[in-house]
């Protein structure tokens, strides 16, 4: 196991690869119940020290020899695991000394050096595996040591986080060391010029988030049609013919170390990106009002069947008739009884299905999209099928024109094309065999490095909202008096501000952090753990959030986190709650919940004459979260292979064309 890592390339055989990138074979039916089958046999391990101690040996040895030299000397070592790695590619022997390198170059530029079980966690990325790190052990400390080895053996590596401001606050934080070692490292972020954005990815590391990743993917794919075979590459590289060569931002897809794997391979990966253009819409701004007026004036049940498991509404047959019936002054498409119909089944999702402030925001007279994962403004995001622009309308923001799609692609096709893939995150233990099955990630749990301080103070079932948000004051005055501080996690920005508000009217001071309050998010998330600090935030500070604490708070107790509605999925209130007690450090979190959040709405009919029975409050509880979250979980899971099913349709279309993508 440790005398050579199985990778799916030569490191000298990038040079040959003008667009490095897998192509995934195209399963059958029978071939995908076999993989999942056989994906769910599979032992998930866990990676221990006994097992790997041949290898930190090596390191120890390494190590030892680097500790003491001088500047001088020190700045040689990189150049020669450089030529260690193009003589003899990426062995143990090799990879255990780069690892010395980068451990002891961050503890002397960083004052941080990596622990055995991130040594672990490192190697295990470097073998393509999907490491589970308890929140708080480091995963930012432990990329560094796979994507510098990587680097330092002249593979790209693409570091992928799920937000802006984790990436920036990652790549600034370590750039010290990849300079130190001869390692160039890039930024991609949202806003960028392609200049800036072109030269990033050219780096050896790139930090950048999923879908600034996928979408500039898409750019090149729209570039490099009709020139994308190898041997027109290869002929323009070899003849030197610039006069048609496609601008570019990718170099390839080499090796990808996925940060909060779940997250970004999993959670987003129920709709496919696109990438449109916008045209002049055919519709008009009058036909959204009159396909809006219909609708309003249509009767659940009676007119149209409506899911908020699915997120779906359709017309009944008397609701179909009377839309056919519908007359207007509109004309155009309105004039279309199948695109009328359309138009009202959309408009009924606009007025029924998205809320504002808990799907979108308005901006300057602009709708914009909130991420439900991140919490985060999707800036140059919309709706599909004229959805966009009829809640454009019931906002009374001016229409933007609708989208002709130009190129499309799902998670799941994409992070199979890397050569190389790896991931973390610290909940994944639940979806190990999807991602095993869809990306061939093998799960592996890392052990963390100091027993884990967090205690559950358990969860309170509250009737209404009010009485929640009543419950969650009384709290918040309780935890901070005593010089904790609190971190209050919602779902939405509408309950971020309704929860501000109870907190204010009783003189509780606190910050709130949310997509339309998100200026100096850095500056909040450092105050977040100052003693009796009180912070009302959204996704915004779920993963990947580190709160630091001062000894005063560490003695008090630490953070205190309350959850305030579970999300469809366990790992999203899980990631909140591991905001506490990070690191050895102590910590404790509750729930406060409403049976009139929306994961219990569906239930309320048959546990409200229950609710009040106390001794049976906090396991009524767990068992309506527990179902909940499972029909939803598996609803998403069907979602997601529905899209894989589609994207794989529409790829041997295009390709049956002669087109890709």
């Amino acid at each position: 196991m440790l005398d050579e890592l199985v990778h799916p390339w030569k490191l000298s055989d990038l040079k040959m690869m003008p667009f490095p990138e897998r192509r995934a074979p195209t399963a059958g039916a029978i071939d995908s119940i076999l993989a999942r089958f056989q994906a769910t046999l599979k032992r998930r391990s866990t990676a221990t020290l006994a097992r790997l101690g041949p290898f930190l040996e090596r390191i120890e040895r390494h190590a030892t020899q680097l500790q003491d030299m001088d500047e001088t000397d020190y700045a040689l070592i990189s150049d020669e695991v450089r030529r260690q790695f193009l003589h003899t590619g990426l062995t143990a022997e090799n990879i255990a000394r780069s690892f010395a390198l980068v451990r002891e170059t961050s503890y002397r530029l960083l004052g941080m050096r990596h622990h055995p079980v991130q040594l672990v966690a490192g190697y295990m990325l470097l073998q393509g595996r999907l490491a589970e790190m308890n929140t708080g052990e480091g995963k930012t400390l432990t990329a560094l040591l796979p994507a510098a080895t990587a680097a330092l053996a002249g593979v790209p590596v693409h570091i992928v986080t799920v937000n802006d401001y984790l990436a920036k606050r990652d790549a600034d934080h370590l750039k010290p060391v990849y300079d130190r070692l001869g390692v160039s490292v890039g930024l991609v972020e949202h806003g960028q010029d392609p200049a800036t954005r072109r030269a990033a990815y050219a780096c050896d590391v790139v930090y950048c988030t999923n879908k600034e990743l996928a979408f500039d993917y898409l750019r090149d794919t729209i570039a490099l049609r009709g020139k994308r075979s190898k041997a027109r590459v290869l002929l323009d590289q070899t003849i030197g013919d610039i006069r048609d060569r496609p601008q570019l931002y990718l170099r390839g897809l080499h090796f990808a170390i996925v940060d909060e794997a779940d997250s970004v391979l999993v959670d987003e990966a129920r709709t496919p990106l696109i990438i449109s253009r916008e045209l002049e819409d055919p519709v008009g701004a009058e036909t959204y009002r009159a396909a809006l007026d219909v609708a309003k004036d249509l009767q659940a049940a009676d007119h149209y069947r409506l899911s908020t498991r699915d997120k779906t509404i359709h017309l009944t047959p008397l609701g179909r008739k009377i839309v056919a019936d519908a007359s207007s002054p509109a004309g155009g498409l309105w004039a279309a009884r199948r695109a009328r119909l359309e138009l009202v089944e959309q408009a009924l999702s606009a007025l029924h299905l998205f809320k504002r402030d808990v799907h979108y925001i308005v901006v300057d007279g602009k709708v914009q999209i909130v991420d439900e994962y991140t919490g985060r403004v999707m800036a140059d995001r919309s709706w599909e099928r004229g959805l966009h622009q009829l809640i454009e309308t019931k906002e009374d923001c001016k229409p933007s024109g609708r989208r002709e799609t130009l190129a499309q692609i799902t998670y799941q096709r994409f992070f199979r094309r890397y050569l190389w893939l790896a991931g973390m995150t610290g909940t994944a233990a639940e979806i190990a065999t999807e991602l095993d099955e869809v990306y061939d990630l093998k799960f592996i749990r890392i052990p963390t490095h100091r027993p884990v301080r967090r205690e559950d103070l358990g969860a309170r079932l509250c009737v209404t909202t009010g009485e929640k948000w009543r419950h969650v004051a009384r709290r918040v005055r309780e935890v901070s008096e005593s010089g904790r501080p609190v971190l209050i996690g919602t779902r939405s920005v509408e309950a971020s501000e309704a929860l501000s508000v109870v907190l204010g009217a009783q003189g509780l001071q606190h910050t709130v952090l949310n997509a339309r309050q998100d200026a100096g998010e850095a500056a909040i998330v450092t105050a977040a753990g100052s003693a009796g600090s009180v912070t009302v935030a959204t996704n915004m500070a779920g993963r990947g959030t580190d709160i630091k604490l001062s000894p005063d708070v560490v003695k008090r107790g630490g953070l205190h986190v309350i959850l305030t509605e579970y999300h469809e999925s366990g790992r999203i209130d899980r990631q909140l709650f591991g905001r506490c007690a990070r690191q050895g450090d102590p910590g404790s979190f509750e729930a406060i919940v409403s049976l009139e959040d929306e994961l219990f709405r569906r239930y309320e009919s048959h546990i409200l004459p229950f609710s009040t029975i106390r001794p049976f409050n906090a396991f009524l509880c767990h068992v309506m979260r527990r179902f909940g979250q499972y029909m939803m979980e598996r609803n998403h899971l069907w979602i997601r292979r529905q899209s894989v099913k589609q994207d794989t349709k529409l790829d041997t279309a295009l390709a049956f064309a002669g087109k890709t993508d």
